[in-house]
């Protein structure tokens, strides 16, 4: 099970980068750190939830690092939206103050930083075993901790990695049989917030192509499934919490199969 890093106005790593920079006096933590920060916290909370739902069932929280190129073009122009959204006047204010880079956000203003492609899961192995012992195991928080190689060496590095494509290279790594998404819509719409707006049943990823998804919300999702799909020749769900058993077996949400 991986998660996000929380709802999309008030995500966790947002809140904990304007708790660390309210402290003036102390030298502030990366956004590496936060994130494991996030992984730790949600991490905890899910794992309490669970146990205590299923007490017969192992459950295990486990921080996971996700390995990036340091060359990405994401780290020249940030992308990725955290914490809050602020006024013109805030954010003018923010970013002279703090260094933040900030980009519009609908009617908003909000911080953005990059968001590099995942190359590889750390913990991949770590994983695999527990899933071999029965464990349920919650991994992947956020997108995963982001991380450089350099021969031997890994170092933490300034980026929020997104939780969808890094969900899907975990599955390929894992060699899963299906990758499930979860959100707070219960499908995946064509033409999303018009009249003509359609929910797409079962589809293969080949009728996909070409078609247009909100590069803010549905967008990463379509994508990941897409690519898992295509990598591992499984098939990927996308739809509302409530349904997840239903999604996969074809009588909800959105269904993605080979073809």
């Amino acid at each position: 099970m991986a998660g996000g890093s929380g709802a999309r106005q008030r995500p966790q790593v947002g809140l904990l980068a304007l708790q660390n920079a309210a402290y003036s006096d102390v030298a502030p933590y990366p956004l590496d750190i936060l994130v494991a920060e996030s992984q730790g916290m949600v991490g905890y909370m899910l794992q309490q939830a669970l146990r205590n739902a299923l007490p017969s069932q192992e459950v295990t929280t486990l921080l996971t690092r996700v390995t990036v190129d340091p060359a990405d073009p994401a780290f020249q122009d940030p992308c990725k939206y955290i914490g809050p959204v602020y006024t013109s006047v805030q954010a003018a204010d923010l970013a002279a103050e703090k260094g933040w880079r900030i980009k519009q956000d609908g009617t908003g203003f909000r911080r953005v930083v990059p968001s590099p492609a995942p190359l590889a899961i750390s913990e991949s192995a770590a994983i695999h075993t527990l899933l071999q012992h029965d464990h349920l195991v919650i991994c992947n928080g956020g997108g995963g901790i982001p991380v450089v190689q350099t021969g031997q060496t890994m170092a933490g590095c300034e980026a929020v990695i997104d939780k969808d494509l890094s969900a899907a290279l975990l599955a390929t790594q894992l060699q899963a049989d299906a990758l499930l998404i979860l959100t707070d819509a219960d499908a995946v719409y064509r033409d999303w917030g018009t009249p003509s707006q359609e929910a797409i049943g079962q589809v293969t990823v080949s009728s996909l192509a070409g078609t247009r998804f909100d590069a803010g919300s549905m967008g990463p999702k379509v994508d990941a499934c897409c690519q898992f799909v295509r990598t591992c020749g499984g098939y990927a769900g996308i739809g509302s919490l409530q349904d997840g058993g239903r999604i996969l077996s074809g009588q909800k949400g959105t269904l993605i199969i080979p073809g």
